[in-house]
């Protein structure tokens, strides 16, 4: 006769470490890993015991290799967890091609148990893939967020640098392991514990989950002009249907003529290139991380046409979407 398991309790109220799991796809970006292991690890050394405690696993149990190239040793496959432990996936490149059924398998699996599972930089495609997402907020690196979009329309997508939402996790990459890290330390132990790890790091500006993982407008741009950053912001959230520029000249207060000027001087190009090329990149993306048709690219990007939008592919890109997408498969294939 099998014994019942014990109800499932935390490592912070039994005095035990918690335990994260970092999971390392194939491909997976260094930075956001060990920052987020590295904060774990100052939390200790500042708390004076062991609060937390790691393992690092992957698909196969034995290396993986980082977005850098550079290889590392896995403790372990992706076996069966405990109900307190936290499971942290690390994404990074071809992050598609890394959501393996195996993988993907597994984490429906463990979720099923009640586990907190998170996603560093691009693995909240991984959990989305999983159906782990349905119903969430999340966030996801900003390079990688119109395909999201375009693929899991159930799942609620922020521009926050990390997402907290229920048991789930998400952050946007890069740095942003930090922060989620320095706010889970601040829940379990204080926030004197979390602020002692951020001087540790010389983190001086610790970002709370309502920061945006971009920088602003002017500071992109090099431009100061509250008009012209609000016709970009406008560009920038109506790229499938195109809004023409004496529309947005009149949505601001001025002229087409004036608009023109403003573009002229401080981007040398006219609205209307502008425009266009927020559109291509965003088509770019589109063809390189999803699985959609070229028309549909075309559509989502506010082109009328297949044709027009070749046309105005190759004058920008110097190759046509379908090279493109041929460019992608092959590079996956080598």
């Amino acid at each position: 006769m099998q014994t019942p398991r014990k109800p499932a309790v935390s490592g912070v109220a039994t005095g035990q470490p918690k335990r994260f799991v970092f999971v390392l796809l194939d491909k997976f970006t260094l930075l956001c890993f060990s920052a987020a292991m590295e904060s774990l690890r100052i939390a200790n050394r500042m708390a004076g015991k062991e609060l937390y405690s790691w393992s690092v696993v992957g698909e196969g149990g034995e290396t993986v290799t980082c977005s850098a190239g550079t290889v590392f040793q896995l403790d372990s496959d992706l076996d069966e967890l405990q109900r307190d432990d936290t499971i942290m996936l690390c994404g990074g490149i071809d992050v598609q091609d890394a959501s393996t059924k195996k993988i993907l398998s597994w984490l429906r699996r463990e979720a099923r148990k009640g586990l907190m599972v998170g996603g560093l930089c691009t693995a909240s495609y991984t959990l989305a893939k999983a159906g782990l997402l349905d119903g969430k907020r999340a966030t996801i690196h900003w390079e990688n967020a119109d395909s999201f979009n375009e693929e899991f329309d159930e799942v609620e997508l922020a521009k926050s640098v990390f997402v907290i939402d229920g048991n789930r996790l998400s952050t946007a990459g890069g740095t942003s392991s930090i922060d989620l890290m320095l706010k889970l330390i601040a829940n379990d132990h204080g926030e004197d514990l979390a602020n002692s790890v951020a001087d540790q790091l010389i983190y001086s500006s610790i970002r709370t989950d309502q920061d945006t993982q971009r920088l602003s407008i002017p500071t992109r741009i090099g431009v100061r002009h509250p008009k012209l950053s609000m016709v970009i912001q406008m560009m920038e959230a109506n790229i499938e249907e195109p809004i023409s520029p004496s529309i947005l000249a009149q949505d601001v207060g001025m002229s087409t003529r004036q608009l023109e000027r403003l573009f002229r001087r401080y981007l040398n190009r006219s609205p209307k290139r502008y425009y266009m090329e927020l559109r291509l990149q965003k088509a770019r993306n589109l063809l390189m991380q999803t699985d959609m048709s070229v028309i549909n690219v075309a559509l989502a990007c506010g082109f009328a046409s297949p044709s027009h939008f070749s046309k105005c592919y190759r004058a920008h890109y110097d190759t046509t979407p379908y090279r493109e997408r041929g460019s992608k498969a092959a590079a996956y294939k080598a």
